[in-house]
């Protein structure tokens, strides 16, 4: 199923008039201000997130997992859905695969079916926290930090076979996140497994392509809960600097203890130029991977208040790679990814009203209140014209939830594939 232009367009017309009155309005008084509106736009109008081929599907918990029907069961089902997405939003114009989840059968077909619906091929993502088909060793404990050198060499191999395959298709980087760490005290040793994770990576890092990244994510707990080899953004940032400057630490919103201040962490990566990519997700409890800003807005606009400041500051920090790491349990997946991408460009959108200079003045004053007052005028600043109007500008939807609904894509998705379909990988 595919979404056409004139299907959008004719869609948008009903609120046209509503959303011309609501731009015009906000632009006036944001121009008053001293803001350059078009800028804004502009850089809203660009702005890309990937979406993983693993959240096109419905999700689940380990009590159990429901559909949503008409799930995408190929590679190619995926795209398309990416394409939905992308044709409604205009800022999902990349595709984040897991393999072994979605190996393509024909490289060739698949960059030309992406290629037609405007969309690149972000970073690669391994899979060594699942034993896979016919696969000698097994990560019951652990892959890259295995006492296994045997166990170790089949990791390494899955990862370098990883990178082959996101090199045939365009992408530029490899993510690796380990389930590796241990249950119960004792079972481990820390600094075995940790030299053990570094060793790997160096070898994987010797298999990247000159023009490629390595982005290391971490994570406090899960599936271990004693202990984790990559536990947070130190031990990433140490494994990154040993394996060299194309390796980076990778920040996800939901890989932190409750009040970690992440906003923190992500600006000293930048100032160090460490920061290689960001997921994107919200929680109340742990890894929760729920919608993002669904619970946290505010915690989402000041991490953005510090990526803004870092992408206009640090200009040793390279471009990041966006990509929502959401699960939907109980939504239909696309009305999520949908709502994801809305959050995201509202509070990059709401970052962008800071007056910086002024911040900064009353930073180095020690103004305290001012520089409340600052980021909170503009977090209250109602921004969805400006997104809006950023979609309208390279033909998306006003109301992106909206024309899904009018133009019934599920109820077409359901049509076409049938209602029993379950997403791989899932």
């Amino acid at each position: 199923m595919k979404l056409t232009k004139q299907h959008i367009e004719d869609d948008n017309k009903k609120g046209l008039a509503s959303q011309n009155n609501s731009y015009n309005f906000l632009a006036d008084s944001l121009t008053s201000q001293g803001h350059d509106v078009d800028a804004i736009v502009s850089k809203l109008s660009k702005f890309q997130v990937a979406i993983p081929s693993w959240a096109l599907g419905a999700g689940g918990t380990r009590f159990g997992r429901f559909s949503f029907y008409g799930e995408p069961s190929t590679l190619e089902q995926k795209i398309d859905d990416v394409g939905i997405l992308h044709s409604l939003t205009q800022t999902a114009g990349a595709v984040s695969l897991h393999i072994p989840w979605d190996i393509p059968s024909d490289y060739a077909a698949i960059k030309q079916q992406a290629d037609a619906l405007n969309i690149k091929f972000d970073s690669v993502n391994s899979n060594t926290f699942q034993d896979q088909k016919n696969a000698k060793e097994s990560y019951k404990f652990g892959s890259l930090s295995n006492t296994s050198q045997a166990v170790r060499d089949q990791a390494i191999q899955h990862n370098l076979d990883v990178i082959n395959i996101g090199d045939k298709l365009g992408s530029k980087s490899l993510t690796v996140w380990l389930a590796d760490g241990s249950s119960f005290p004792g079972q481990n040793n820390f600094q075995t497994a940790f030299q053990n994770t570094q060793n790997s990576l160096i070898d994987i890092y010797a298999g990247l392509p000159e023009d490629w990244k390595l982005l290391i994510e971490y994570k406090p707990y899960e599936p271990n809960f004693y202990s984790t080899v990559i536990q947070d953004w130190g031990a990433s940032l140490m494994l990154a600097n040993g394996c060299g400057e194309k390796a980076f630490t990778l920040v996800d919103l939901g890989h932190h203890l409750p009040n970690s201040n992440i906003e923190q962490i992500v600006s000293i990566l930048q100032l160090k130029g460490k920061l290689g990519g960001f997921h994107f997700n919200d929680s109340k409890y742990g890894d929760d991977d729920l919608t993002v800003g669904s619970i946290k807005p505010y915690a989402l606009f000041l991490i953005f208040n510090e990526l803004v400041y870092g992408m206009e500051n640090n200009p040793q920090n390279p471009d990041l790679a966006w990509m929502i790491d959401a699960s939907h349990n109980i939504k239909d997946p696309l009305e999520d990814l949908i709502q994801s991408l809305e959050a995201i460009q509202e509070a990059y959108a709401k970052a962008l009203l800071i007056d910086q200079k002024a911040l900064r003045t009353a930073q180095l004053e020690n103004d305290v209140t001012k520089c409340q007052e600052i980021l909170q005028g503009a977090y209250r600043t109602d921004v969805r014209p400006l997104l809006a109007a950023a979609r309208l500008k390279t033909g998306g939807a006003i109301n992106p939830i909206q024309s899904y609904r009018n133009l019934a894509v599920r109820e077409g998705l359901i049509k076409e594939r049938g209602r029993n379909t379950i997403a791989t990988g899932l």
